[in-house]
């Protein structure tokens, strides 16, 4: 696949539920509200979203109960056949697919992890997470060595032989993850895999995820209703409401510059010292004098420095070069409020 075809992409999507909502979709006059269409009889579970999503990012799906997030993943997989629009897989339009074809890409390259475990009770862990291979048809002793391999890679070694009942809801979690690693998925769609979970195994889980998306770079679709999570995952966060997609972006620029008041009451209350990093700030053609900053440093980590220093740009590096300078005053603003 070439490296500038997404690995999805998603044009003016569609999924309307309905009587028979395409023809609804074909007679429906441009600009229609989701709640005129309500009004008609029907609901717009994904309303004209267009989106690509590239290898090895990880997007975060995020909104309210009934935003859309979950139907919209799954007209990715085509779990739902869209209304109308298109979506393609690495160039694919999913939608043109027969159903043996269909069946055999989701076995091949897609993994999915959600909310419910969905752990088979009377079988073990090694053999929950050999599952799908032993629906590939894949032979016992390769199944095995897989299973093994992945289950050491969630961190369950030594619990090969446990059931579901004797695990903790964490390590239940880390089962349903291997199970959809034992495919080496290039695709992973995550549906709120954490949202069960204690704080404390939450925050320990989502450690984890990220150790694991550090070694295997997979292309990932996280959903979730918490901003924080988001915040904490994401390459980029797609916000909705009412089935389409009010904003795309990085962490950074959404809590600097939301698009819509929709968005900005999902920032208001977040710590934007902790999400805005140091390279969001440099200014490319600005010089500084003296020590650099790390791009990857947030306004949080720099706080000392910022308050002690006099210097009006900072320098600020990737990689060990320089990229450009950072007004201290503008970071000041984030750390402690603007002046006006």
């Amino acid at each position: 696949m070439s490296a500038d075809i997404p690995v999805i992409s998603c044009k003016n999507a569609w999924k309307i539920f309905g009587p028979d909502p395409e023809g609804f979709l074909k007679g429906m006059p441009a600009g229609m509200s989701f709640d005129d269409i309500r009004a008609a009889g029907y609901i717009a579970g994904v309303k004209d979203v267009s989106i690509d999503i590239h290898k090895g990012e990880m997007l975060v799906i995020m909104g309210l109960s009934g935003s859309g997030k979950s139907t919209l993943v799954r007209c990715f997989s085509r779990l739902h056949d869209i209304t109308g629009g298109s979506i393609s897989v690495e160039g694919q339009d999913i939608m043109s697919l027969s159903e043996k074809e269909l069946i055999e890409l989701r076995r091949s390259k897609m993994g999915m992890v959600f909310q419910s475990f969905g752990l088979l009770p009377h079988r073990t862990v090694l053999e929950n997470v050999a599952f799908p291979l032993e629906m590939r048809g894949q032979d016992k002793h390769a199944r095995r060595e897989r299973a093994l391999e992945v289950v050491k890679l969630v961190g369950l070694e030594g619990r090969e032989d446990y059931f579901p009942r004797e695990l903790s809801g964490g390590q239940q979690q880390r089962v349903g993850i291997a199970r959809s690693l034992a495919i080496e998925p290039d695709i992973w769609f995550l549906d709120e895999p954490f949202s069960a979970l204690d704080p404390l195994i939450r925050k320990e889980m989502q450690d984890e995820f990220l150790r694991l998306q550090q070694l295997l770079n997979k292309t990932i679709v996280f959903i979730t209703h918490d901003f924080d999570e988001a915040l904490r995952l994401a390459d980029r966060i797609a916000i909705m409401k009412d089935g389409a997609v009010e904003q795309c972006d990085t962490p950074d620029q959404i809590v600097l510059h939301p698009a819509t008041e929709y968005v900005r009451k999902f920032t208001e209350d977040i710590n934007k010292a902790r999400v805005v990093h140091a390279g969001v700030l440099a200014q490319p053609d600005a010089t500084g004098e003296g020590e650099p900053q790390d791009a990857s440093a947030t306004v949080h980590d720099m706080a000392r420095m910022l308050v002690n220093d006099t210097r009006d740009m900072i320098p600020v590096q990737r990689n060990g070069a320089v990229i450009g300078a950072m007004p201290r005053k503008d970071a000041l603003d984030i750390l402690l409020g603007s002046e006006a």
